[in-house]
């Protein structure tokens, strides 16, 4: 028995090895792994905890040697640290490649990501050698364009996301400086989203590197906006137009992580699975964080400079997930809730009196509380408990949120506690019947 589990285990990691190399598909591991009875599944996840550890293990041993060598800089000379950083970093890399040649794929990802780090340290550190560049993000971005092919040639999820972290961080620096060169910036961020697609296509999947994408690509959405709608001085801001195609990109992430789910790939279904919860949970934080009066306040006080381009926009990106929804059977409700959107918006801006914010902030309140019993119904009928707590979760936070500003006097509250928890133990009664039901089949 223990000689059928070593060779079963010994061909667990093999075909995860055969995934990483795109020698076959995931469904193919599946099936390889199905006809021995071993789970996949639960080998990837054992996989990228081991892979994750020996990352961050290479992490802290870059950052602990940066710390080493900084606190000493002033008393290396000059001539030493520049041969020093270009050694470290060089011989990092050919450590890496080595290993790789060797496949040994783990520990050179690993000391991959630890070449990275001295790549970015040596460039930081010369630059204060020589006093070189006062524009601090150009550093970021030679940083970030460096680290790039590695990740691509290797199509390594991880050295991918690290390289995604470097593009987003140079990208929020320029836009929090001001954009020296808006143009050339936002020209050049699409490489990194496109190096992270081509990645996201090829490799296993990734959550971590997916959710990397769909934030890039988002404020650069929304960059290019703030280029399309800077004032007269050229300055770049985030205007309240900005929230309104925001919210129009949430329904097309919804809409799309339904029509990714449907696709016959199971990699497609896994994203789409991702992108479907993810949407969903962006609209419940955005409906918390306007349950407060003082957000809806700062909406009907806004100017609407922009509104022609807004709704431009906005009516482009819902019509377009529209059509999207159309190919997934789920059109009905995506136009309810396109309506619903749509109609928030029109009343938002029609509306001039920031005194009608308790209204929105009443309506608001109440529709979290309807989709938290929505989930509760939704998990407790399909079995799916992320839907269940996740509904739990909502109605406490707005009832906690409610009770802590005191809407109406203290009896109001307790009612509207005592109803809440009424609904919470008759979901819960209704959960642990199921449950029973279903272990007695």
């Amino acid at each position: 028995m223990r000689l059928i589990r070593l060779l079963k285990k010994d061909l667990a990691v093999e075909t995860s090895v055969w995934v990483d190399r795109q020698l076959i598909s995931v469904d193919q591991a599946r099936g390889i792994c199905g006809l021995y009875g071993i789970d996949y599944d639960a080998i990837g996840s054992r996989s990228t905890a081991y892979h994750m550890l020996v990352n961050l293990g290479f992490l802290f041993v870059g950052i602990a040697l940066i710390t080493v060598i900084g606190g000493n800089w002033d008393e290396i000379p000059r001539g030493v640290r520049m041969a020093g950083l270009l050694l470290l970093t060089a011989g990092t890399h050919g450590l890496a490649i080595r290993q790789y040649l060797s496949d040994k794929d783990s520990s050179a990802v690993g000391l991959f990501l630890l070449g990275t780090l001295f790549y970015g340290a040596s460039i930081i550190l010369i630059a204060q050698i020589y006093h070189l560049g006062e524009h601090m993000p150009d550093g970021v971005f030679l940083w970030a364009l460096g680290s790039l092919p590695v990740a691509v040639l290797l199509g390594n999820p991880w050295l991918t996301v690290f390289n995604g972290l470097l593009a987003l961080l140079w990208f929020f620096l320029e836009f929090w400086t001001g954009f020296l060169a808006p143009e050339f910036v936002l020209a050049a961020f699409p490489l990194f989203l496109a190096a992270q697609l081509y990645v996201l296509m090829r490799a296993r999947v990734s959550v971590l590197l997916f959710l990397v994408f769909l934030i890039g690509l988002v404020f650069w959405i929304e960059a290019l906006l703030a280029l399309m709608w800077a004032d007269e001085r050229g300055w770049l801001v985030l205007s309240a137009e900005h929230s309104f195609v925001s919210v129009a990109l949430f329904v097309l992430a919804h809409a799309a992580g339904h029509w990714l789910h449907g696709q016959d790939a199971a990699k497609a279904k896994d994203y789409g699975a991702v992108l479907s919860i993810w949407a969903l949970r962006f609209a419940l934080i955005s409906m918390f964080v306007l349950s407060f009066e003082e957000s809806w306040q700062e909406l009907l006080r806004a100017d609407w400079d922009r509104l022609t381009s807004m709704w431009i926009a906005v009516a482009a990106i819902m019509a377009f997930a529209l059509w999207i929804g159309s190919k997934t059977g789920r059109l009905p409700g995506l136009f309810a809730l396109v309506l619903v959107c749509a109609g928030t918006m029109i009343a938002v801006v029609a509306t001039q009196d920031a005194a009608a914010a308790v209204y929105f902030q009443v309506l608001d309140s109440a529709a979290l509380i309807a989709t938290g019993i929505w989930l509760i119904m939704r998990g407790t009928s399909s079995g799916i408990s992320h839907y269940y707590y996740l509904g739990v979760v909502t109605i406490l936070l707005t009832a906690f949120v409610r009770y802590a500003y005191m809407i109406g006097d203290y009896l109001d509250s307790a009612i509207l506690l005592m109803a809440l928890a009424a609904l919470l133990l008759a979901s819960a009664r209704y959960w642990r019947d199921r449950q029973r039901r279903e272990v007695l089949r």
